[in-house]
């Protein structure tokens, strides 16, 4: 299962009138939702090619772990004000989330478990936390965090390489904004792990190693209503498959996409 297996699930759905509709007595929205969502990311997008710029941007605030939107730069987006307090406070910095003391130096020690021991299974990142029950609407925000975790295996490609591939778990996940950046960032920071394991790798057991896969789940995988005249248009196309595949053929895959981001 890859990101046409699930914008092809998204479609049918949508061709079907699978609509699921969230929220209260006062608010509603409709909405497509694929639950238990997991694939494989083989390109970080699922319905729209990500903006490449303003990614660059949410990863630079990242970096900064600074937890008020109102220092991304060039200004936060509609969707972070929407989610922050009146001040601009929100949880959902990522880069908080896995390098800061606070949040218990999730990338650092995730680091350690893997160089103590290739094998194991506490290489793990954890974004959420338990007082988020109580935090996520603290002060007028609304912003209970989506990411939960991600794990980090290394496995072995051959005699001389190993591959490190990562599981990454949602809560939920926004299918064509959300998704693109948070596919970007896992891939971003496996990428730079991977890095920093390779002089260890190459001095303690003489092997390469390199960034692998990236496993995706999600309880709730989604599309809302306001992007439907994407699968509209999609249905408007002769062959469908044909068009993904020639929108597919304007872009880099993953890995060469993350490579010109970096390189500016």
């Amino acid at each position: 299962m890859n990101t046409k297996d699930i914008f092809n699930i998204f479609l049918e759905k949508y061709n079907n009138r699978e609509f699921r509709t969230i929220g209260n007595n006062v608010q509603q929205s409709i909405t497509l939702e694929i639950q238990n969502a997991h694939f494989e990311v083989d390109k970080p997008w699922i319905v729209r090619e990500p903006n490449y710029g303003y990614y660059k941007r949410e990863e630079k605030w990242y970096y900064s772990q600074s937890l008020n939107v109102n220092d991304i730069p060039e200004g936060a987006p509609k969707m972070w004000q929407a989610c922050a307090t009146p001040d601009g406070f929100i949880n959902s910095n990522y880069g908080w989330c896995i390098f800061s003391k606070e949040n218990g130096d999730q990338y650092k020690n995730c680091k350690q478990h893997l160089i103590e021991d290739p094998h194991t299974r506490e290489a793990i990142m954890i974004y959420n936390r338990p007082s988020m029950q109580q935090e996520y609407n603290k002060n007028g925000m609304h912003d209970f965090m989506c990411c939960q975790n991600v794990q980090y295996f290394i496995n072995e490609y051959d005699e001389y390489n190993d591959i490190l591939d990562c599981i990454v778990n949602f809560r939920s996940n926004d299918a064509v904004f959300g998704f693109n950046n948070d596919a970007l960032w896992a891939n971003h920071i496996l990428e730079k792990l991977a890095n920093e394991l390779r002089p260890i790798w190459n001095n303690k057991y003489d092997k390469n190693i390199a960034a692998g896969h990236i496993y995706w789940n999600a309880g709730s995988l989604h599309i809302y209503e306001r992007h439907f005249k994407i699968l509209t248009d999609f249905n408007t196309k002769q062959n469908v498959y044909k068009y993904y595949e020639d929108i597919e053929k304007q872009n880099n895959l993953f890995r060469k996409t993350q490579e010109s981001i970096n390189n500016g």
